[in-house]
């Protein structure tokens, strides 16, 4: 007989509505795509996910947690492919006031949105700025780049070079990409 894995996760009281959805249908979708349990304790903001496979459990957490740091569930749902990955990075580690901590989340939104949709373009993850926290969520080849890039700007660096060295390596990936195995050839001479 299979063994019964379970994991709870908190994740803030005005996140659970949108995890559970209209009627449920959010909860039972999730549940349904991952094959596991969950249970949400929504007075006290815990989820607690509940199966027989470690590996959907764990992707299920994933979704859970993206969904309660900000991204929508169609866009925590991507977490379900294989090849993509969550990030989140903490605000409160590179600021050391509350309105540090205000400023530091304006420099990666940008004005209008446009740091935000810079970074998102240049990288093809997905950005959430919720509370004191920075979500990333896209392809695991790029979440490494699209980190970098935010804790740049969280540690101070001017737009227009963290922007300049994304388009440097979007070059480089693009160039990857159309000369395959030649262009690695000839990068480790």
């Amino acid at each position: 007989m299979a063994e019964e894995f379970a994991y709870s996760l908190r994740i803030p009281k005005d996140r659970i509505a949108v995890l559970i959805g209209t009627k449920g249908e959010g909860k039972r979708q999730l549940e349904s795509a991952c094959g596991t349990g969950i249970d949400v304790d929504s007075t006290e903001g815990v989820v607690t996910i509940e199966g027989k496979d470690a590996l959907n459990l764990y992707v299920c957490r994933e979704i859970v947690l993206a969904i309660g740091r900000g991204f929508s569930p169609e866009l925590a749902k991507l977490l379900l492919k294989p090849d993509y990955g969550i990030e989140i990075l903490n605000v409160k580690d590179f600021a050391k006031t509350d309105n540090d901590a205000i400023r530091l989340k304006g420099r990666v939104i940008g004005e209008d949105g446009k740091s935000r949709r810079t970074i998102e373009e240049l990288t093809g993850i997905h950005l959430s700025v919720y509370g004191k926290t920075v979500g990333l969520i896209g392809e695991l080849e790029e979440l490494p780049v699209a980190r970098k890039a935010i804790e740049s700007l969280l540690a101070g660096q001017p737009h227009a070079s963290v922007y300049k060295w994304l388009e440097q390596r979007r070059k480089e990936l693009r160039k990857k990409e159309i000369l395959g195995d030649t262009w690695q050839k000839n990068q480790s001479r």
